[in-house]
């Protein structure tokens, strides 16, 4: 039974403005042209969930830090995220036209632009570490979880879109194969370096990590079957796309049902998880069922 400890009082909303006002100050003080702030700020700030980042301030408050030692890996992960949208969204990827119900960057200014803003962006994010993080050891560890995770999340999308996952593999463990890395890698990496920022032994590393395997997929999972159950007025974006190109998905290989038995045992699985954890822990225990069971 876990301990009875006084979770933290402070609310998602709280954290987000913390993580925004962060961005907001390293944004306006890097020296880049006007219209490249303008284009970075404009898919910066677009009102996203921000799951990311809350990811990491609260998995640095479960292990007991301050988080504000993970507000510069919560930026750097946001900048990151917001850049392989910005990518995802360009002709030559996904073509889509509409992001969080406006037009996406790269129909706002043009896709050079936008294909230069995600470039800017990636470099931000890890210039935001190498400024904002003050323990040498800890910058160098946060660097080396949001550098693999933005290699396996671009290795993610190539086996989405172009695939060469090993052909032996069955068509269940290629989706899954897939989105460990486009999607989950930096979910993971988003628990991973919140808990390096508080101070986590091995252990808790461990279950953390096991915590973000768990909602990494779960949360492709919600993805694939808004896509199919949701309309586009509703998610902001286009839907359908996904069945319309051939991609593997879950709802394409489960079933609706099946999707959503998949979805209620991963949720399982990461509540499990976080047995070790006492009440701190609580916020993350109940964000993985507001991703299980989100609507958009």
């Amino acid at each position: 039974m876990r301990a009875k400890v006084q979770p933290n009082p402070i609310s998602d909303a709280e954290l987000l403005d913390h993580v925004d006002q962060a961005l907001r100050s390293f944004v306006g003080s890097v020296a880049l042209p006007a219209a490249l702030i303008d284009a970075i700020a404009y898919a910066l700030f677009s009102g996203g969930k921000r799951v990311r980042p809350v990811l990491c301030l609260r998995s640095c408050l479960a292990v007991g830090g301050e988080f504000e030692n993970a507000l510069a890996g919560a930026g750097a992960l946001e900048l990151i995220h917001t850049f392989s949208l910005v990518h995802d969204d360009l002709p030559a990827m996904d073509d889509d036209d509409f992001r969080r119900g406006r037009p996406t960057l790269h129909k706002h200014t043009s896709e050079a632009m936008a294909i230069l803003a995600g470039d800017a962006m990636t470099a931000l994010a890890f210039e935001l570490i190498a400024e904002r993080v003050q323990d040498a050891a800890i910058a160098a560890r946060l660097t080396q979880e949001l550098a693999s995770a933005t290699n396996a999340m671009i290795a993610g999308q190539v086996y989405d879109t172009m695939g060469g996952q090993p052909e032996t593999l069955a068509p269940i463990e290629r989706l899954k194969l897939t989105h460990r890395n486009k999607t989950g890698a930096l979910l993971r990496a988003s628990v991973r370096m919140g808990a390096i920022a508080g101070g986590a032994g091995d252990k808790p590393l461990a279950c953390l990590t096991d915590f973000a395997e768990a909602v990494g997929l779960m949360f492709q999972a919600v993805d694939d079957l808004l896509d199919v159950t949701q309309t586009a007025d509703k998610m902001g974006k286009a839907t359908g796309k996904d069945a319309e190109q051939g991609k593997l998905t879950y709802p394409g290989l489960l079933g609706i049902d099946g999707t959503r038995a998949e979805i209620e045992k991963m949720r399982k699985e990461a509540i499990e998880a976080l047995q070790a954890f006492d009440a701190k822990a609580d916020p993350l225990r109940d964000m993985a069922q507001r991703l299980a069971s989100r609507e958009r």
